[in-house]
C-alpha cells in the first residue's frame, strides 16, 4: 500500500483537515501529515504545539504519523519513499491553486502523484483563518476544530 504525505501549515488543524486525513487513512496504508516549517510565515501557533494538537487528534487513526519538514515537499516525499502527495480541497475556489502546486509539484519530481480528496459538505468553509479569527474575537470554535484543538486554544487564549 503506496505512503501518502499530507502536508499543510494546520494553524490550527480543523476538521475539514482531520476528515481529509480520516479519508486518506482509509485508502492509503500510512499517511503523514506534516507541518510545514516555513520561517518566513507568521504562525499562530508555534510548529511544536501544532504537531502536539494533531498527535492528540488523530490517536484513533493508526496508519497516521505526524511530522514536521522544511524545504520542498517532494524532497521530503522522496525521504519518506512516498508516492503519493495528499491534498484537500473545500470548494471549487480551492482547485486553481490546488492544480497549480500539483502541477509544479509533478514537474519537480513525475514519481510522486497528487491525489485531491474533497471534504464533507459541512467542513467545507472551515478554514485556520476563520477559526483564528473566530477565536479571537471571542466566539465559539467547538464546530469548528477537534475537541484536544479547542480546549487547547480556549486554554491559551481565553484563559
Amino acid at each position: 500500500m503506496p505512503i501518502a504525505i499530507y502536508p499543510g501549515s494546520f494553524d490550527p488543524i480543523t476538521k475539514g483537515h482531520l476528515d481529509v486525513l480520516e479519508t486518506g487513512s482509509k485508502i492509503f496504508g500510512k499517511v503523514i501529515i506534516t507541518v510545514s516549517n516555513n520561517i518566513n510565515k507568521n504562525s499562530f501557533l508555534t510548529v511544536e504545539e501544532r504537531v502536539n494538537l494533531i498527535k492528540e487528534s488523530v490517536k484513533h487513526l493508526e496508519n497516521v504519523e505526524v511530522d514536521t519538514f522544511e524545504g520542498l515537499t517532494v524532497n521530503y516525499a522522496k525521504k519518506r519513499n512516498a508516492t503519493i502527495l495528499l491534498r484537500g480541497l473545500r470548494a471549487v475556489s480551492d482547485f486553481e491553486y490546488e492544480m497549480q502546486l500539483s502541477q509544479t509539484n509533478s514537474e519537480l519530481s513525475p514519481e510522486i502523484k497528487t491525489v485531491f480528496l474533497i471534504t464533507k459538505p459541512e467542513y467545507n468553509f472551515i478554514s485556520s483563518s476563520t477559526v483564528k479569527e473566530i477565536l479571537l474575537n471571542n466566539g465559539d470554535i467547538a464546530k469548528f476544530v477537534p475537541e484536544p484543538v479547542n480546549q487547547y486554544l480556549i486554554s491559551k487564549f481565553k484563559g
